[in-house]
């Protein structure tokens, strides 16, 4: 499903537009894509962290993976595996990562909630085209930015707080299905008031990547490009954790951190424990998008959209060893399980009730914009009534000033913001929702509903991005510029 195709969607599609949201399932966005080969069982993979980066350089190539048993999928990844290698940096000092593409098509790689000059952003069409590409021409008529050719290398500063971030693809018009096919992975921010707080780490500190998948008989990823039933969004009917379905994590009594990441195209979760430990208030939300929060936030379910990241605190030494705890999608089944040993190491980390002095408030905005998300008759996703036109900038803000944005939607959309993190001011008029707490880099915006949120643009002015991270809306042109002057 690429912007080429939808601009070419037929009559069929004109009339269901026409006939308004009742086409979607009112509780979450996309349409199910049903799997031909067969599921797997739940609950029989083991869970596998992904490996920390060694060295600067990353290489964007084809893999055949084992995912599903007895069957093996090919898939874009970084450095052979889904998910890619895990980069860990340090807050203050500067990053370099060298990528090659040795895949067949041009590639974006954006660092998802990284504050970085505009050059490393990531903006979709400064493209790293294959080593082995002779021409442009297959590009058609989409536009060109900066274009490199077989290695480019992002250098990112890393003037930002700890942080649980991560890396994808981000070419104009073909982030879904990149994506999708496997072109994400973590990087990781630590920093000194981090490590002097006593959280979980070591083999207790687990990034969890949460995705949905569908695939063909033959095992490959099963993506519908270039149908336009898909337009609301792809969902799965397999739910990888870490590239694996429904894995297993045997754990001790004891805390354990979460970083959790809902990479999907387009679905949403309502995470919960199942059993929950007694007097409930299993997550102990430490972290969102943009790092720590001021202090800690219980939570019985997390409702995660697309690209947002929630950190958190889950006290296993509260179940009786032996109990089969699963990690459960209220909306949408199984996600995976920890299985609680009865042995391991003792547990000396804690939660302190004061976690960050970074979280406080924003000055007062020197102005207010707002931005409409919708859908145009031709199917194409907008903002402001716009559909997405690099360097066309809707707004300019100016660095170092603090803005109010104002985000006004008739669907259910993620909104993600690049170059800086930003603090939920309020939701429909009230106060900000449970799930709005710290720094955020993206916000989830349910139907007829309006979101404003405060942010300061920092350290580097030129062109950014602004978009809805689900990424069939993405790609076809819910995305705008946004100039820092």
């Amino acid at each position: 499903m690429n912007r080429r195709a939808v601009l070419g969607i037929g009559g069929a599609a004109l009339v269901a537009a026409g006939l308004g949201w009742s086409i979607f399932e009112p509780k979450r966005p996309g349409k199910l894509l049903r799997s031909r080969a067969p599921l797997p069982k739940p609950f029989e993979a083991r869970l596998v962290v992904p490996p920390v980066l060694q060295g600067d350089q990353i290489v964007q190539r084809e893999a055949e993976l084992r995912i599903l048993p007895g069957l093996t999928t090919r898939a874009w990844t970084y450095n052979g595996s889904f998910p890619g290698p895990t980069v860990v940096s340090r807050s203050g000092r500067p990053a370099a990562v060298t990528h090659r593409n040795q895949l067949s098509e041009a590639t974006v790689v954006h660092l998802h909630g990284g504050h970085t000059p505009a050059a490393a952003d990531g903006y979709p069409i400064d493209y790293l085209l294959p080593e082995t590409a002779t021409t442009m021409a297959h590009h058609g008529d989409m536009p060109m930015g900066d274009v490199a050719k077989g290695s480019r290398t992002y250098t990112y500063p890393m003037a930002q707080r700890a942080a649980t971030l991560w890396y994808h693809d981000h070419r104009m018009g073909f982030t879904g299905p990149a994506v999708y096919r496997g072109l994400a992975g973590f990087h990781l921010v630590r920093d000194d008031e981090e490590d002097a707080l006593p959280l979980p780490r070591g083999e207790r500190e687990l990034p969890l990547m949460i995705t949905d998948r569908a695939f063909e008989e033959d095992g490959s990823f099963r993506y519908p490009e270039g149908d336009d039933e898909y337009m609301n969004g792809v969902l799965g009917d397999v739910v990888l954790v870490n590239g694996l379905p429904w894995p297993v994590h045997e754990v001790d009594p004891a805390r354990y951190r979460l970083r959790l990441l809902n990479a999907s195209n387009a679905r949403r979760y309502r995470l919960e424990l199942d059993p929950q430990p007694p007097g409930g208030r299993a997550f102990v939300q430490i972290g969102s998008d943009g790092g720590l929060l001021e202090k800690p936030v219980r939570h019985d379910t997390l409702e995660v959209a697309p690209a947002e990241r929630f950190d958190v605190v889950v006290d296993f030494g509260r179940y009786r060893p032996g109990t089969r705890v699963r990690l459960v999608d209220r909306d949408g089944g199984d996600v995976m399980r920890f299985d609680v040993t009865g042995g391991g190491r003792g547990d000396d980390s804690g939660v302190p009730d004061r976690l960050s002095a970074g979280a406080g408030p924003l000055p007062p905005a020197v102005r207010t914009r707002t931005f409409r998300f919708n859908r145009a008759a031709n199917g194409m996703w907008r903002i402001n009534d716009l559909e997405y036109r690099p360097g066309r900038a809707l707004a300019r803000p100016r660095l170092g000033e603090v803005e109010r944005w104002r985000f006004v939607t008739d669907f259910h959309h993620p909104i993600h913001l690049h170059l800086n993190h930003f603090q939920v001011v309020s939701r429909n008029a009230a106060e900000p929702g449970p799930y709005d707490s710290g720094w955020k880099d993206t916000v989830d915006l349910r139907a007829s509903e309006a979101v404003e949120i405060a942010v300061r643009f920092t350290d580097y002015t030129g062109t950014f991005m602004l978009h809805c991270h689900n990424l069939e809306h993405e790609d076809m042109a819910m995305m705008a510029d946004f100039t820092v002057e």
